[in-house]
């Protein structure tokens, strides 16, 4: 089950890293090359998303220990949440079977979700490539 554009979004708790419309995405791993490309890219455009008045959250399945070390590591200026038990990217459909060099498993479906201040899902990327995808969220976030 998958989160659609036009539904109310999930709700969710889970520890962050002490920090206390939300853009929500998730990623699979702390500190991989692809998670790191794209949290440095939100990094980067942190002070635009700010203008919109958009907060920037990250999740993935990483204790909050992993996620203070991979945010003091990047100086990453905003949320990382840790869903250790897995309900929050269960909520959200991006928990999924996956496949490499033939072998399957499950693991998180890098994915955004734009939130706006009612709580309704506006935008949802599923598969995201990251070259890119920074930028056209911040731009789909403008138009809210």
């Amino acid at each position: 089950m998958s989160v659609s554009v036009g539904e109310k979004a999930p709700d969710f708790t889970m520890p962050t890293d002490g920090n206390g419309s939300v853009t929500l995405y998730f990623y699979p791993k702390d500190d991989t090359s692809g998670c790191t490309a794209e949290a440095c890219g939100f990094r980067d455009n942190f002070p635009d998303y700010g203008k919109t008045g958009a907060t920037v959250i990250g999740v993935s399945r990483d204790s909050v220990a992993s996620h203070d070390k991979f945010k003091k590591k990047h100086a990453l200026p905003f949320i990382l949440a840790s869903d250790q038990d897995g309900k929050v990217t269960e909520k959200y459909g991006v928990w999924v079977e996956k496949s490499m060099y033939g072998r399957k498993y499950m693991g998180i479906d890098r994915s955004t979700f734009l939130i706006d201040k009612e709580g309704v899902v506006r935008n949802v990327w599923h598969k995201v490539k990251v070259p890119g995808h920074v930028a056209e969220v911040l731009k789909a976030a403008k138009a809210l």
